[in-house]
């Protein structure tokens, strides 16, 4: 990253803003957050930035003013921000609203890149929060002690090709598969509820003469052009943990394009519950 010692951190949910926060510290970067009042965890304040700023999801402009008075020109997003969210609970102020109007579809990629172009309007460059992270990116290969079955290898042949073609339109990055049948896609739900989703509909299917397997396969990739600014994906410990709950035995996902949020711990919890992780 360049030289400038301040960054502007866009902080959504989860444990992915905490790990920027700290690897920008550890590079000798003051931190000035912009925590999203609907999502970032309250802690986020206890973490050493050099300013903490609550803002609602549609204060757009009250972001730019903040950055600007912070003298921040660089920033980075981190964090997820439940794509339901934007259509429900905010209320837009001016620029967001005119920057809505002015779209032709709302899906993340248009929403996040239409933020980013404002911002670097005014004179704030989005840079790509992986920088900071680069060794929690997935490597290729098998990441735990158990491979994938041939069943499995199947599901994920499978499983890429749906997601591949989804994620073209951007829709979501998440499939989850058994048998060579999707059982769920991802949509504005995100990935643990679709996993959730798709673990609840097997568990329907209890007692029923059902030609599918139980054990479930997870999907997971990056879009065909992913900008690595936003919305990348990313896997934590809350993944496994829903897995295990599903019933899913298998995740898939792209090397250097996934970021495996608690490292050698997601790999000893799917260790521990018999799930294969393989990136490629």
């Amino acid at each position: 990253m360049p030289s400038n010692p301040k960054l502007g951190l866009i902080a959504g949910n989860g444990k992915f803003p905490f790990l920027v926060l700290e690897a920008a510290r550890a590079q000798g970067l003051d931190v000035v957050v912009a925590a999203i009042k609907e999502e970032t965890f309250p802690d986020i304040q206890q973490h050493g930035a050099s300013a903490v700023y609550w803002l609602s999801l549609g204060e757009l402009s009250k972001l730019i003013d903040t950055f600007k008075q912070e003298g921040v020109s660089r920033a980075v997003m981190a964090g997820q921000v439940k794509h339901k969210q934007i259509f429900s609970s905010i209320k837009p102020d001016w620029k967001l609203a005119k920057m809505l109007l002015s779209l032709g579809t709302r899906n993340t990629d248009s929403l996040i890149g239409a933020v980013a172009k404002v911002l670097a309007e005014e004179g704030i460059t989005l840079e790509s929060s992986t920088a900071l992270l680069e060794p929690l990116l997935a490597k290729p290969g098998v990441l735990t002690r158990r491979a994938p079955s041939e069943a499995e290898t199947r599901d994920i042949a499978y499983g890429r090709a749906v997601a591949s073609r989804l994620a073209e339109f951007d829709i979501g990055q998440t499939v989850v598969i058994a048998e060579s049948a999707c059982v769920a896609v991802e949509a504005m739900e995100g990935t643990d509820a679709t996993i959730e989703r798709a673990g609840a509909l097997m568990r329907s299917l209890e007692g029923d003469a059902s030609t599918l397997s139980r054990s479930l396969t997870v999907v997971k990739i990056s879009k065909p052009n992913q900008d690595m600014r936003f919305d990348v994906p990313v896997i934590g410990l809350k993944t496994i943990q829903t897995m295990v709950r599903a019933g899913a035995a298998c995740l898939a996902i792209d090397s250097g394009k996934c970021l495996l949020l608690e490292g050698d711990a997601i790999r000893e919890q799917a260790d521990a519950a018999g799930i294969t992780i393989i990136a490629a």
